[in-house]
């Protein structure tokens, strides 16, 4: 089964400032959940949050990268609800 992943209207204007291997790792990541499903534990710092949501991080050092998703099980998707530093990532 396919999952359908789109990225929320906040998230992808952050997409539109991240360094273009971060990027690339995010499409890359989304290609991964549409295949495979939200539950990503292959992935770097993969967690499960509260709330249906799932976060793992695209790049470590300084800064770090994270994505933060939130899966709708009646609807088969996942959106992307924030890319960028973990300083800010709503979790």
């Amino acid at each position: 089964m396919k999952w359908v992943v789109r990225i929320r209207g906040k998230a992808e204007k952050q997409v539109a400032v991240l360094p273009r291997k971060v990027a690339e790792k995010l499409l890359f990541l989304m290609a991964d959940i549409a295949e495979n499903g939200p539950v990503r534990g292959d992935w770097p710092n993969y967690s499960k949050l509260p709330g249906n949501r799932h976060h793992c991080h695209l790049k470590k050092g300084k800064p770090t990268y994270v994505a933060v998703w939130q899966e709708e099980k009646e609807l088969i998707t996942v959106e992307i609800v924030y890319v960028g530093t973990h300083e800010k990532a709503p979790y």
